[in-house]
């Protein structure tokens, strides 16, 4: 982990927020199925403290059947409801309901050829956007692109996939480098 000027959103006094900054946020992630996964956890914080998601990650991964795609677009209404009693996850049944449609839609390109990494990737042109903020409130909360993206993933049934949520998943998932230009990281996933 970092010892000094970690961005400001990572306070030092919480290892879990700090472990997070520190090897996962603003990582570029190329694996499909991996974004995917990070998409619906953006999607389940709407409204949220990430600190909320980081806490129940895995056991919503757990009780999500780790985020496979194939064995959550066959979910029933009574498999949903069984993971709404789960108090490990995130409780919404609108949540619950956008993750098993967003595995319709994620399979359905998978089915039409068409790579979730390659189409996530080109609304940044393939490759990270680099910023040089001195604070993480000087960051967009969104912007065209993260506004047409996620119009056009709400076009193929996506849910839970607002500009803001595309733009926190595309930070998180290092389509952005949003670490303030102080932050080692910033310059550390550069080179990734």
């Amino acid at each position: 982990m970092t010892d000094s000027f970690p961005c400001a959103w990572a306070p030092v006094s919480d290892d879990l927020y700090r472990t997070y900054h520190d090897t996962e946020w603003g990582v570029p992630e190329r694996d499909g199925r991996t974004l995917w996964e990070k998409l619906q956890l953006d999607g389940m914080q709407a409204g949220l403290a990430w600190i909320t998601i980081l806490r129940k990650r895995d056991s919503i991964r757990e009780e999500f059947d780790g985020f496979d795609p194939e064995k959550l677009a066959r979910w029933t209404p009574a498999r949903a409801a069984r993971a709404l009693k789960n108090p490990g996850i995130i409780r919404s049944p609108k949540k619950v309901d956008a993750v098993i449609g967003n595995a319709q839609a994620f399979l359905a390109m998978e089915e039409a050829g068409q790579s979730f990494s390659d189409y996530c990737w080109q609304a940044v042109g393939g490759c990270p956007i680099v910023h040089r903020w001195t604070h993480f409130r000087e960051a967009p909360t969104q912007t065209d692109w993260s506004a047409a993206l996620s119009k056009d993933l709400k076009k193929r049934g996506f849910k839970f996939v607002g500009p803001t949520i595309v733009y926190a998943w595309a930070q998180a998932v290092g389509m952005v480098n949003d670490h303030d230009v102080a932050c080692p990281r910033h310059s550390a996933v550069q080179e990734m």
